[in-house]
């Protein structure tokens, strides 16, 4: 599926999320430096916080199907909750306490759903639900039993002066420590299960699969590092200087996983952009090794293979000849419009966890395919009119050789039965009109064979193409010289080379002043190869050529096959016509 443009709808909420992160992080440093923080503190928390909302709203406006955009936004607004932690505002206090990790539920989403903003596995989704449902119960639990002036280290604020916490109950009081142990610990089995599932799609992913995690990976190191610091810091403290270093460096790594999440999304898009130059890429006629070898880098995946369907076989056939057998996983067919099966596409079965890109080359290929197809079809289609054609011209030609030639070879044979017993009549104007009558009639059956030799010449249907051609030569106005060889085509293939021929040595006759033509015919690796080459002035243009040679370039085309002219000037003319042929 393909991203669509931001609607009026979506630039409302962009537009509402924007002023949340704004409106956020001003009361989040407005209460962070009420705890005392310096100016460079304040402008690192609000750059990570920032960071995570402008690389969100980025990639929610260029990809607004992907929850990728407003997870990553909603981390940036959450980032500045826990500062409310420094007001002496009672409510602000405890929204603050009570969802000072939410950020961090919801970074755990972004990275098992990044990036197709999806979280997939059921799994995968109780790790999520785990993870909002502790900051939703043990934060609650936590912030009931916190007392920031008896318990200054309960925040990471670290502010005794800070609060009251309305919601704090006097009787839990002794079991904050055990709360917010057993709050850690459980966070830190959620951060664990984060690590292990992301562990456990790349070792699934494919090569593709895997640079688009990255991000997510980079996301995973850095919360893993600081995780693992939080727990150190705990067991054996470091002391401040290291511990405000730390923090520095913390901020700043973290800034940069957002803007890993947005170029990591916006190359992604890329790539599935790149898809929609696979047409191109492979050509009009595109083979199923070409094809292959296109799709390989996009899907990452070396091992793909590609069946194309062939009909006769019944079978997916690979560029080797190999059938390729659709699987259980792993095999995506590809069909027709009409439902018609064109290809089958056998990959590693984590290419179609990114089922953008998956669909997306899919459509590339039924696109390329059946424009393969449908070329296929308006050759065969061509094809056909021409075999059609021919068989009419040799309907024709049979039709006024045995029809209205014979009827007038006949009467011009009882017409000089006539004219010989009229020798002796004494009537010479009657003896000159049969005379007369005589020589109309030869002309006339000499020009009707003249036309049903054009039309369709018998000795091609009967004796083939070699003696058709030589016959041709003895007809033509310049001397000819054929080497044709003896051997039959289909009637198409033949009617088509004899009138390209015929074509030329017309041309050759009329235009070049030509004193010469050689004409050969061979077959040559599947194809019947015909040239006519002339001595005459050359210069002919493709382009200009008469219109007879155009037709016959459109009828050449038609039954599959090229036509070329090659005509310098003063280097004589070259006709050659490569038609396909069993």
């Amino acid at each position: 599926m393909h991203s669509r443009e931001p609607t009026q709808v979506m630039r409302c909420w962009t537009v509402a999320a924007a002023l949340a992160a704004v409106v956020s992080g001003g009361v989040g440093a407005w209460a962070y430096a009420g705890t005392g923080a310096s100016t460079a503190d304040l402008l690192r928390d609000l750059a990570v916080g920032w960071a995570y909302a402008g690389a969100g709203l980025a990639a929610w406006w260029r990809r607004p199907a992907n929850a990728t955009g407003p997870l990553m936004t909603a981390v940036g607004v959450t980032w500045f909750l826990g500062n409310l932690q420094g007001t002496t505002i009672p409510p602000l206090f405890a929204l603050g306490a009570w969802w000072e990790g939410l950020n961090v539920a919801v970074l755990a989403h972004l990275v098992l759903a990044y990036p197709d903003g999806r979280t997939g596995s059921p799994a995968t989704r109780r790790i999520v639900l785990l993870g909002y449902g502790l900051v939703a119960t043990g934060g609650l639990l936590r912030t009931l039993a916190f007392d920031p002036a008896a318990h200054p280290g309960g925040s990471y604020l670290a502010c005794r002066d800070c609060g009251p916490n309305p919601l704090f109950t006097p009787s839990l009081g002794d079991l904050f420590p055990t709360f917010d142990a057993g709050f850690r610990a459980i966070g830190w089995a959620v951060s664990f299960a984060v690590v292990v599932a992301v562990v456990r799609r790349w070792q699934r992913a494919s090569v593709a699969r895997r640079r688009a995690l990255l991000p997510a990976w980079l996301a995973v190191l850095v919360a893993t590092s600081f995780l693992l610091w939080d727990v150190l810091v705990v067991l054996v403290p470091a002391g401040e200087p290291v511990e405000g270093a730390v923090g520095v460096f913390s901020d700043v790594a973290q800034t940069a996983v957002p803007l890993a999440f947005l170029v990591g999304l916006l190359r992604m898009r890329l790539q599935r952009a790149e898809v929609g130059g696979l047409v191109m890429e492979v050509g009009g006629d595109p083979d199923p090794g070409r094809l292959r070898e296109a799709l390989v880098p996009v899907l990452g995946d070396p091992g793909l293979r590609l069946g194309v369907w062939r009909p006769a076989a019944g079978a997916y056939v690979d560029a080797a000849g190999e059938p390729v057998e659709e699987a259980a996983t792993g095999s995506t067919r590809i069909d027709a419009a009409g439902g018609a099966p064109l290809a089958l596409l056998r990959h590693d079965p984590a290419v179609a966890e990114d089922e953008e890109l998956l669909r997306s080359a899919v459509a590339a290929l039924r696109l390329a395919l059946e424009n393969v197809w449908l070329q296929a079809e308006a050759r065969a289609a061509g094809a056909r009119v021409v075999e059609a054609a021919d068989s009419e011209r040799r309907r024709l030609e049979r039709d006024l050789h045995d029809g209205a030639q014979a009827r007038l070879v006949f009467a011009l044979m009882t017409l000089r039965r006539v004219e010989k017993g009229l020798a002796d009549h004494p009537d010479e104007e009657l003896r000159r009109a049969v005379g007369d009558v005589e020589r109309s009639l030869r002309l006339a059956v000499e020009e009707l064979r003249g036309l049903a030799h054009g039309i369709h010449p018998a000795v091609l249907t009967r004796d083939g193409l070699a003696s058709a051609l030589r016959e041709l030569a003895g007809r033509a106005e310049l001397p000819v010289v054929v080497a044709a060889e003896d051997r039959r085509f289909a009637p198409h293939v033949e009617a088509t080379a004899y009138f390209t021929v015929s074509e030329a040595l017309a041309n050759s006759a009329k235009h070049a002043r030509a004193r010469a033509v050689s004409v050969s015919a061979r077959h040559r690796d599947g194809r019947l190869v015909v040239e006519a080459v002339d001595d005459g002035i050359g210069g002919a243009r493709h382009d200009h050529l008469g219109g007879g040679l155009r037709g016959l370039a459109d009828r050449v085309s038609a039954v599959g096959g090229v036509l070329t002219v090659h005509s310098p000037p003063g280097g004589g003319t070259r006709v050659v016509a490569e038609l396909p042929c069993e």
